[in-house]
């Protein structure tokens, strides 16, 4: 027995990343998973759902509430990446991007607000980043949708405190994840590009998804009832750290 055995968790874009770790360890700590996911294929409890359509979400969301008699956890973690500087994507992508990295979480947490309501120990948890504090090169589009997540979680948090729902957001630094390997392999010599990427953060390596996932676990959990309104760094250091730089051989 964990403290999830009995609830009932939803992970919008688990199929991969960060919210395949985190439904794997939540599993693991006795959660019923359900997995939303654009290809949701390896997950026990899998939902094709596209966060970027309110039909598909709603009916998901319901089907997991039916089948598993509710809702108690929901983690919104689908997102999507993009690169440049503010003049790099056109009007079209801003749109794509802002619609599924913010309001993709608007539309799950919209249906699942009835069935968290009905909770004992409900809670949100939203994936942002690093890119939401402090100032990264060539991510403009995506650290404004991340920032917007940033704050729509603060204002969730306190519109949801008399319902008794606990809302917070982890902020990874660079993630090991599929969409950072597909970023790396794209650029011009990737072992450089992963090596300025580890650099960057105090630790000197990127952040893992199980660690990610671990730190949303923790915010998930009913042991952690007093925490609300919180961004939980998982960064290396990255946000708060100013060590000085390492020394070179000559």
């Amino acid at each position: 027995m964990t403290e999830f055995t009995g609830l009932t968790a939803v992970i919008t874009g688990g199929g991969s990343g960060i919210g395949a770790a985190t439904a794997a360890i939540l599993a693991d700590r006795g959660a019923n998973v359900a997995v939303l996911d654009l290809n949701p294929d390896g997950a026990k409890f899998g939902f094709r759902c596209d966060v970027s359509n309110d039909d598909e979400v709603r009916a998901a969301i319901e089907a997991v509430a039916t089948q598993f008699g509710g809702i108690d956890v929901l983690v919104n973690n689908a997102g999507i990446g993009a690169a440049g500087d503010v003049a790099a994507n056109d009007d079209a992508e801003w749109h794509r991007v802002l619609d599924v990295n913010v309001v993709g979480m608007v539309r799950a947490t919209r249906a699942a607000l009835p069935h968290l309501r009905r909770s004992a120990h409900a809670a949100v948890v939203n994936t942002c980043s690093i890119a939401a504090t402090a100032g990264l090169p060539d991510r403009a589009l995506y650290s404004a949708s991340k920032g917007a997540i940033l704050s729509l979680t603060l204002a969730m948090a306190t519109d949801h405190l008399g319902d008794g729902i606990r809302v917070n957001c982890v902020c990874p630094g660079t993630a090991d994840t599929p969409w950072v390997g597909r970023l790396l392999d794209a650029a011009a010599d990737p072992v450089a590009e992963r090596a300025a990427l580890e650099a960057r953060q105090p630790m000197g390596r990127l952040v893992t998804a199980d660690e990610v996932g671990h730190a949303i676990a923790y915010l998930a959990s009913p042991l952690s009832g007093s925490t609300t309104g919180t961004a939980l760094a998982v960064d290396g250091g990255m946000n708060g750290l100013r060590p000085r730089p390492r020394a070179t051989n000559q």
